[in-house]
């Protein structure tokens, strides 16, 4: 019979264990930064947003209206600060609003 390791942990951290062992870091960011995207701009700007990606440290926005776009071009520095502090570490420095 196999002897169980009765070291306890989180699940959440052997979540990580489990995505960096797969290499499955990019993906998840991916779609963390999505959920990042909806939660901190709302209902209203995501209805108009068709695509969220996270390229090389740049948040690559697709929008729909091009007056939401120059609305939100004013407030690039805040975006990539609420949502680096959402992610909880430095993955945008930069956002493309296209």
């Amino acid at each position: 019979m196999v002897k169980r390791d009765n070291t306890s942990g989180s699940l959440k951290d052997l979540m990580k264990v489990v995505i960096k062992e797969n290499n499955l870091t990019k993906g998840m960011q991916q779609m963390d930064i999505r959920e990042a995207w909806e939660k901190l701009m709302g209902n209203g700007v995501v209805s108009y947003t068709e695509s969220v990606k996270l390229q090389n440290k740049t948040l690559v926005v697709k929008l729909k209206s091009s007056v939401l776009r120059e609305e939100l071009s004013y407030g690039k520095e805040k975006i990539i600060k609420m949502i680096n502090e959402e992610m909880g570490d430095e993955l945008v420095t930069k956002i493309m609003l296209v």
